[in-house]
């Protein structure tokens, strides 16, 4: 059992942190200013302190410097938000051990502390420890199309290879859980799971976390030990550390399940939005690090190319929803509003959807989510059939969710223009072949009868 000091001015993070901490058999103290986390600091002298960087009366970076001053033997872990990433690789210098991206996932935080606890002497499963134990099945990927089975399929197979898996695909269809995934089915489940985004840092920056504030061991991969690294739009990588990154991968991944002298030991996964083996003919990738990241190879498809997957994971975010509001009541779509989800083409693939999802339980006034509790842009572009006898013929997009005036006036105009065009611009001609007169044409064209010209 260890001393865990958790501040936090979140009230509702800071008392589910500290449930969390507690029921793995840790000594927690709860603190909800930085004055007070201080106090308890010097009082207690703990082993972890977990601090969040936005507090409302200290910056957390303050209360890293006088951790390093005062109980140097203390492993610091930052918490920050998705936007502050360069303010938690400042953490890093400063001596914090580790750092945790809100929203994280409580297994994340089990795996971080437990591996902050290793680095003063407490024991961390080895990956030779790990070898026999079940792989468990992920609840990550959801959905029960072809390809889907086929992805989970090769996760099973390679799962305990140490082979490097690029995932490529659009944004939002799922390559982190798919990375996580990974991680999971495999012996090195126990150990951690490091992500971090190309994209996210300056060139300065990104080297620092990924080789190292002067100190190997501070590196990324140095803290994954025994884990899984995954680097997110590699593609978006610079090639100055594309090339050390091929130097580095040389000597880590020469050995046994990546490890040498150096004390490296990870399995390496990255994913890329942008078709990597196109970049590397246009000069924008090395062909040498492509190689060696794309061992095993995954496209991952959009969510318009497999519709059939969108109710399971509708059922999931429903369920996720239920759970955050702590409220046991999950919402139920109502059958049309399931419909609009399933006939929507989702460009921003499961991020969008999970999005929506959120939105329409925040929107819904009773437990059932009914199409108007959806984004506009979801119940507007339905397709239905020109000829509703003729369910296979041609569609036509419908904007649900406008007034019949609004949608009328709109038909109007559109064939208005489309007979303009027939007879070669010709208003007179128009009006006559709709057998209106010209003033009601210039009127439903919002034009003036004073500014007519003859044509």
């Amino acid at each position: 059992m260890a001393k865990i000091i958790i501040i936090d001015d979140e009230a509702s993070i800071l008392e589910l942190m500290s449930k969390f901490i507690r029921s793995l058999g840790h000594e927690v103290i709860a603190c909800q200013t930085g004055v007070g986390g201080i106090a308890a600091v010097r009082e207690t002298k703990p082993e972890v302190v977990i601090v969040d960087l936005h507090i409302g009366d200290i910056n957390g970076l303050e209360i890293i410097k006088l951790c390093r001053a005062e109980i140097p033997d203390a492993a610091v872990i930052m918490v920050t938000g998705h936007g502050t990433v360069e303010t938690a690789v400042e953490a890093m210098r400063l001596g914090a051990y580790d750092y945790l991206t809100k929203p994280f996932e409580l297994p994340d935080l089990k795996r971080t502390i437990q591996a902050a606890l290793g680095k003063k002497g407490a024991a961390i499963p080895a990956i030779s420890a790990m070898a026999d134990a079940p792989i468990p099945a992920s609840s990550k990927l959801i959905g029960k199309s072809a390809v889907i089975t086929r992805i989970l399929s090769i996760v099973n197979r390679v799962a305990d290879s140490d082979s490097t898996v690029l995932l490529e695909g659009e944004f939002g269809v799922g390559k982190h859980m798919i990375a996580r995934a990974l991680h999971e089915a495999s012996r090195r489940s126990n150990a951690p799971f490091k992500d971090l985004q190309c994209s996210a840092l300056p060139e300065e920056l990104l080297e620092a976390e990924l080789f190292g504030h002067g100190n190997p061991q501070s590196s990324l991969f140095a803290r994954a030990f025994g884990g899984t690294v995954h680097l997110a739009e590699i593609h978006q990588m610079p090639m100055r550390i594309q090339a050390q990154l091929n130097s580095f991968l040389d000597q880590a991944l020469s050995g046994p399940r990546g490890f040498n002298g150096t004390g490296m030991n990870f399995r390496l996964v990255t994913s890329s939005t942008e078709p990597l083996e196109e970049a590397t003919r246009e000069g924008k990738f090395r062909e040498d690090l492509y190689y060696k990241i794309s061992v095993v190879p995954m496209m991952v498809p959009p969510l318009r190319e497999r519709r059939e997957d969108i109710p399971l994971l509708v059922e999931h975010f429903l369920r996720e929803q239920a759970l955050r509001a702590g409220t046991g009541v999950m919402k139920k779509m109502e059958a049309y509003a399931s419909e609009f989800l399933e006939k929507y083409s989702w460009p921003g693939n499961i991020s969008e959807l999970r999005n929506t999802v959120e939105r329409a339980c925040a929107m819904a006034e009773g437990d059932h989510i009914h199409p108007t509790d959806l984004p506009g842009k979801v119940t507007q572009k339905v397709e239905a059939p020109l000829d509703p006898a003729n369910a296979g013929g041609a569609t036509q997009r419908l904007p649900i969710g406008t007034t019949l005036d609004d949608f009328i006036r709109g038909q109007e105009k559109l064939f208005i223009n489309e007979t303009l065009k027939y007879n070669n611009g010709s208003r007179e001609k128009t009006a006559s072949m709709l057998g209106v007169s010209i003033a009601t044409l210039y009127r439903k064209m919002e034009l003036n009868v004073e500014r007519r010209t003859t044509t």
